[in-house]
C-alpha cells in the first residue's frame, strides 16, 4: 500500500523526503483527512508514529499516537483503539504500557488518542487536574461554556475512527477499545452506546460508575449540567442495565492496592451488579497488591490485546 511504503521511507530518509512522500500521498487520495506527521521511531519491526491533524469535532490542533504493525504495509489490518485517563496526553501509553510489542506479533495497529481539546482558551481549563484540559472525560459537553470544544465522545467514536480508516491500512469493521481509569470509562461507554461497532472492550480501573464518584459528579455537572438524567447517557454502570446488541466481550482488571479504589472513586462492583442485572456478561479480576499506575497497566496489557486479538483476528 501506498501509505506504509512511503511511512517506511520517510523514516529512514528524513525529513525532505518526509515531504515529498507526503505531497505525493495526499495528491493520489483525495477525501483522506489531513495528517501531520510529528515523530516516528522503528519498533519491532513496525513504527510508532505520532501525527496532528484539525480537528473538526474539537476545533482546535490534536494528537494521537499509532503503532503500525509491519503487516499493514501490504494489508489491511483490525485496530484497538486505546483510551488514556486523567492528566495524560497521547504519550503516557506510547512510552510506558509497552504495547507494540504484542501488537506487532498480533498484527494490530493500536491509536492512543489525547485526553481532552488543548489549548481553545476557555476561562478555567487549567485551574484543575480533574476538570478540562487533559480532563475530557470522553463526553459531548452541553453546557454552554464547553460544548463547542469538549466534544470527546464524538471525537473518539465518530472523526478519529474516519481518519484512521482513511489514512491508514485498516479493516474498518474490526475494531476494539481499552482504556484506563477516566478512559476505561470512555471505552465502556464507547461500547455500550454503539453496539456492534466494537468487537470487544476492556478496561484497566475504569471510573465505572460515574454518577456516583466524585470525579463524576465534578465532571459531568460542569460538562452536562445540573439535569442528572443526561450523566445516565454517558455512566457504564447504567449502560449496561439497558443494553441491547451483541456480546461485548467485556474484561476489567482492578488493583486491590488502588487508592482510587479504596476510596470509592472507581466503584467496579457496581458495574458487575450492573451488568448482572441485564445478563451481561463480564470478567472482573482483582489483581492483588497492583496499584492505579502503568506499572499495573504494563503488567496485564498483553493479556488485554490476547483478549482484544480473540475477537479482531478471527
Amino acid at each position: 500500500m501506498l501509505f506504509g511504503r512511503l511511512g517506511v521511507q520517510s523514516c529512514k530518509l528524513g525529513n525532505n523526503y518526509k515531504f515529498l512522500s507526503q505531497k505525493v500521498f495526499y495528491r493520489s487520495a483525495r477525501k483522506m483527512a489531513k495528517i501531520t506527521e510529528e515523530s516516528c521511531n522503528k519498533m519491532f519491526k513496525g513504527f510508532q508514529k505520532v501525527f496532528s491533524h484539525e480537528s473538526s469535532e474539537l476545533k482546535c490542533t490534536m494528537k494521537f499516537g499509532v503503532f503500525i504493525p509491519s503487516e499493514a504495509e501490504d494489508k489491511k489490518v483490525p485496530v484497538l483503539y486505546w483510551l488514556s485517563g486523567l492528566t495524560c496526553t497521547e504519550q503516557n501509553f506510547v512510552t510506558k504500557a509497552g504495547a507494540q510489542r504484542v501488537a506487532a506479533e498480533k498484527g494490530l495497529i493500536i491509536v492512543a488518542p489525547d485526553t481532552s481539546p488543548r489549548n481553545v482558551n476557555i476561562e478555567g481549563e487549567d485551574e484543575s487536574y480533574d476538570f478540562g484540559s487533559g480532563a475530557g472525560f470522553y463526553v459531548d459537553a452541553t453546557e454552554e461554556k464547553w460544548k463547542t470544544n469538549y466534544r470527546m465522545y464524538s471525537y473518539v467514536t465518530k472523526e478519529l475512527p474516519e481518519i484512521i480508516n482513511s489514512n491508514f491500512n485498516t479493516i474498518p469493521d474490526k475494531m476494539s477499545i481499552f482504556g484506563h481509569s477516566m478512559g476505561g470509562h470512555g471505552a465502556l461507554i464507547c461500547a455500550m452506546k454503539n453496539p456492534g461497532k466494537y468487537q470487544s472492550v476492556s478496561a484497566f480501573a475504569p471510573i465505572s460508575n460515574p454518577v456516583k464518584a466524585p470525579w463524576g459528579i465534578k465532571a459531568f455537572g460542569g460538562y452536562l449540567g445540573s439535569d442528572q438524567s443526561k450523566w445516565l447517557e454517558y455512566d457504564a454502570t447504567e449502560l449496561a442495565k439497558k443494553y441491547n446488541g451483541p456480546p461485548l466481550n467485556i474484561l476489567v482488571d482492578q488493583g486491590s492496592a488502588d487508592n482510587f479504589y479504596i476510596q470509592g472513586q472507581l466503584l467496579p462492583d457496581n458495574l458487575v451488579a450492573g451488568c448482572a442485572a441485564n445478563n451481561v456478561p463480564i470478567v472482573l479480576r482483582i489483581q492483588d497488591g497492583y496499584d492505579h499506575s502503568y506499572f499495573f497497566i504494563a503488567t496485564f496489557v498483553e493479556e488485554h490485546i490476547n483478549h482484544h486479538a480473540k475477537y479482531l483476528c478471527q
